[in-house]
Order: structure tokens, then C-alpha cells, then sequence
């Protein structure tokens, strides 16, 4: 080597470390971890989080996606939709399961219509009295009217758009003929119904449809104002939380009028959010929660029935994109933006891998549009599916995180363990999970959601501070960090405000 040569070799190395250097910013552990909470049933309502937000709606149990089925006391049979639905309605199962069981479309406080199996709704066919099930767009006469008796609200007469009762004139034969308005609610009148409540929805939807137009803006902008405030994000940042996870709904990109039931103004506080993350040195990942059409049919993604229809076609996928370019040109110049997660919990298989892939990488090139310092989290899918699926793609784009959640619930296999054997789980199995999608040139990991609630009964103080010690430890091992469910909640081992200030959780 000649000192002639040190110059360029020196030139050589210095602009292969620049490009290193570059590459590896873009994808290496951010210079902290993330130790972040979900601010969970605030801009995206779930009932279980804050009950009383539905406590003003009249019928509040028969809000949109209740699952209902009717008894006939004059058959003793229940009602169903013939084959499932697309044809009639009949009175002669003895035991209810799909066929008989009819999810509500809630169109006011009294009136209903009835989507069955098939997902088509009850009605009257043609302008006659036959009641069936063969419509896939509801109308006037898919409507009809819930009547409770005053003394017992699971016996109903319901009403059809003729204003005639539904009858089980026997049980092959449901017609909307029964004239009479007076009734003694008797076994013996065949317009009398015993319905049975078997599942429930209390998300956004169910809120803002439940209290309609008039009532719904007053009550979610009161409820938007006070959950979370300004004082919340100082107590984040005392405690040693260093982020928070703001889950949002698609209808936020069209705020301030997006389209009915939804209310405007949870813009303006993701707005404030910012302002308030910012003052406290909080970052914020922005978590699209709710997508259009649901991607996975739960209460939380924003669906009126339980349906998930969400990458079933391409303009869902596009809609979807246009709210995550809304959200990353408003946010990406401010300082307070850590990530954009562009979907949560994507549901398989409804959700396929082929229409998922196809997202994020769309989701990503939008992202990458307006910041190129912006993570951006790829959500791995629930159900059936290998955790590393996502690798492929992730592991080919710069500054992603896949976000996988850890509940020690939700599968029988957590239902007979015992306070150490929960523990022992999360250091045994968690641990071997996080290895298994720890890898060196992969993409970082977001143990995104995770809780201190387990199904274990009679469990102490110190169990519950053990069992929250070990899952600090072990997803604190996650390459991006973790995030807990949720700040605020009814249910005290669910929130990590009361388990900081209880002394459950030491960060």
C-alpha cells in the first residue's frame, strides 16, 4: 500500500460508512425505547373501557350488531331464516344457533331492521304480507318496530312498514297480518315474541348511531374533551412512559363531517394531542384502529354488525390509503410524531396475506411521501398465521416496526393456569416468541398491546406486581419497545393510571 493510495481509500471508506451509516439509521432501535400507553376508548369508543358513555341512549341494549333471537309463545319454536337466508321466514326450530339468530340495524330508538345468516334482511316480499329474508340493501320495508312489554322488555310484538304485527301463524308460515293493536301479551297470541339477547356491540358506531344526530355530537365531544386532557400527558411523562398509542378511526380523514353516524371533532383533539405530547416530551404513534368496512368485525374497528369486509376489494384498501395520506401529511413536520401504524389487528383469514402485503407497502410509499424519520408499524394479523409472515416485505423497506400484541387471555389455553404458571408463561413461551421474530436483518418488533390482567381468580397485590414484572422485562427486550392497554379504564387492572398509583406497575 503506497501512501498515494491512502487518500482514496480514505475517501472510499469514508462514503461507504456514510452510506452504512444511512442505511442502518433507517432501520436500526430507535436511541430510546419505547415504553408507551394506548390512550384506548378515546378517539375510537369501546363500551367496556367507559360503560357509562352509553348510559343516555334509550334501548341501549338494542343498539347496532346486537344479536337477538325470538321465541313464538304461541309455537314454542323459534323463528329462523329458512336455509340461512334468500327465501322465507318460518317458526319451527326447537334450538336456536345461526340461521335463528338476526343481527339489528338500529334506525331509531324503536325501529329496526334484521340482517340474518346470509346477510340478507328480513322484509316483506313484492308489497305483500309474506315475510322473507332476500334483500342485501335495506329499505322502508325491511323496517320495522321493536314493541317491549312495559314489565317485561324480552317479550315484543314487532311491527312491520304495512303497520301490521308479524304473526307465526304456524310454524311454517310468518306473515306481517295481525291487525290488532291490543294485546294481553298471552302464550296464546302468535304476535308475541320472546327475544333473547345472545351478543352485543358497543363501539363507535353503536354510540354515535344509538344516540343519533341530535344527541350523538353533544355527547362525544363532551366525552372527547374530559377522558383524556392535557394533565394525562404530564402524569405519562412523570411516570417514566415516554409515548403514547392514540387509536383513531377512518372517519377522522373527513372530519369535520364524516359520513353518518360518526361525529366531527375528534380531529381538532388529535390536534391537541400533539400540542400536549409535545410540551412533556411524549411522542405519539398515531394508530389507525377502525378501518373502512372493519378489518376484523370487532366493536373496536368501527363496524356496525360484526362484519368484516375490510381488503375485500381494492377500493377498501385505497380508502384506507387516503386516510393514512391525510394523517401523515397533517403530522409528519411535527415533532411529536414517532410512527403511523397503518392498520391494527387485521383479522385472518378474512384478512388475506395477498391483500395485506398490497396495503402496507401502499401504506408505506404514503407514508414515505412526507417523512422518511417516521416509523412505520405493520401490525401483524390475528388467527391463523406465522409470525414472520410480514418479513418479506418489512424486512425490504427502511424504518419499519411489526407490532405483535401479548395477552395472557383470549384462548382456553390461559383459562386452568395458576399466578405462576402465567409468570412461568411469560418468560418461557413470550420470551421464545419474541426470539422467533427478533431477527438481525429483520424489521424491530412493537409489543404493541399487553396488559396486567390475566384470568387467574383471588390473585394478591403482589401476584399481579410479579406478573406485571415479568412482562416489563421480558417485551422490554422488544428491539422497539412496548406499549400498554390501556391508560384509562372502569376495569382497574386494565389501566395503567390506577396501577402506577396503586403501586401495581413500577417503570
Amino acid at each position: 500500500m503506497t501512501s498515494q493510495s491512502l487518500p482514496k481509500l480514505s475517501l472510499a471508506f469514508f462514503t461507504f460508512s456514510c452510506l452504512l451509516s444511512l442505511s442502518v439509521a433507517a432501520r436500526a432501535t430507535p436511541n430510546f425505547k419505547v415504553r408507551a400507553v394506548s390512550l384506548g376508548g378515546w378517539l375510537v369508543t369501546e363500551g367496556w373501557i367507559k360503560p357509562s358513555l352509553f348510559d343516555g341512549i334509550i334501548n341501549k341494549d338494542l343498539l347496532d350488531g346486537t344479536q337477538v333471537q325470538f321465541l313464538s309463545v304461541k309455537q314454542g319454536k323459534y323463528v329462523s331464516a329458512e336455509s340461512g337466508g334468500g327465501t322465507i321466514i318460518v317458526a319451527n326450530r326447537t334450538s336456536a344457533s345461526g340461521w335463528e339468530t338476526f343481527k339489528l340495524w338500529r334506525v331509531s330508538e324503536t325501529e329496526f331492521q334484521f340482517r340474518v345468516f346470509n346477510r340478507e334482511f328480513v322484509g316483506l316480499q313484492n308489497g305483500t304480507t309474506d315475510v322473507v329474508a332476500v334483500s342485501t340493501t335495506p329499505g322502508e320495508s325491511e323496517t320495522f318496530q321493536i314493541v317491549r312489554k312495559s314489565d317485561d322488555m324480552n317479550r315484543v310484538r314487532i311491527m312491520a312498514s304495512n303497520g301490521f304485527f308479524l304473526q307465526a301463524k304456524t310454524q311454517d308460515l310468518v306473515t306481517a297480518d295481525f291487525e290488532s293493536n291490543n294485546t294481553t301479551w298471552g302464550n296464546d297470541d302468535p304476535s308475541v315474541f320472546v327475544m333473547s339477547i345472545v351478543g352485543t356491540m358497543q363501539g363507535e358506531f353503536q354510540v354515535t348511531n344509538g344516540y343519533g344526530p341530535l344527541k350523538a355530537p353533544t355527547v362525544m365531544r363532551e366525552h372527547w374533551a374530559t377522558f383524556i386532557t392535557e394533565p394525562d400527558f404530564q402524569f405519562i411523562s412523570s411516570s417514566g412512559l415516554n409515548a403514547v398509542r392514540i387509536p383513531v378511526g377512518w372517519w377522522i380523514a373527513s372530519d369535520p363531517t364524516p359520513p353518518p353516524p360518526f361525529v366531527g371533532g375528534s380531529l381538532e383533539v388529535l390536534d391537541n394531542a400533539f400540542t400536549w405530547a409535545e410540551k412533556y416530551n411524549v411522542k405519539i404513534v398515531i394508530d389507525l384502529h377502525a378501518a373502512p368496512g372493519s378489518q376484523n368485525g370487532y366493536e373496536h374497528s368501527g363496524s356496525r354488525d360484526g362484519s368484516q369486509e375490510w381488503g375485500q376489494s381494492d377500493e377498501s384498501i385505497q380508502q384506507t390509503v387516503a386516510v393514512i395520506d391525510f394523517l401523515a401529511s397533517r403530522y409528519a413536520s411535527r415533532p411529536g410524531l414517532l410512527a403511523v401504524e397503518l392498520i391494527n389487528e387485521p383479522l385472518a383469514p378474512g384478512v388475506t396475506l395477498d391483500s395485506l402485503t398490497k396495503y402496507y407497502q401502499a401504506g408505506y410509499d404514503t407514508v414515505r411521501k412526507y417523512t422518511t424519520s417516521a416509523y412505520v408499524v405493520m401490525s401483524n394479523r390475528l388467527g391463523p398465521m406465522d409470525p414472520q409472515e410480514l418479513f418479506p416485505l418489512a424486512s425490504s423497506l427502511q424504518g419499519v416496526v411489526v407490532d405483535v400484541h401479548y395477552y395472557n387471555l383470549f384462548s382456553s389455553i390461559f383459562y386452568s393456569l395458576n399466578v405462576q404458571q402465567n409468570i412461568d408463561y411469560v418468560y418461557n413461551n413470550r420470551t421464545s416468541e419474541l426470539n422467533y421474530v427478533t431477527t438481525a436483518n429483520g424489521p424491530l418488533i412493537f409489543v404493541g398491546e399487553w396488559t396486567a390482567e390475566w384470568r387467574v381468580s383471588g390473585a394478591t397485590k403482589e401476584d399481579y406486581q410479579r406478573f406485571a414484572a415479568a412482562q416489563l422485562e421480558v417485551f422490554g427486550r422488544a428491539s422497539f419497545g412496548w406499549s400498554y392497554w390501556t391508560l384509562k379504564n372502569v376495569r382497574d387492572h386494565w389501566c395503567i393510571e390506577w396501577m402506577i398509583q396503586n403501586g401495581y406497575i413500577a417503570l
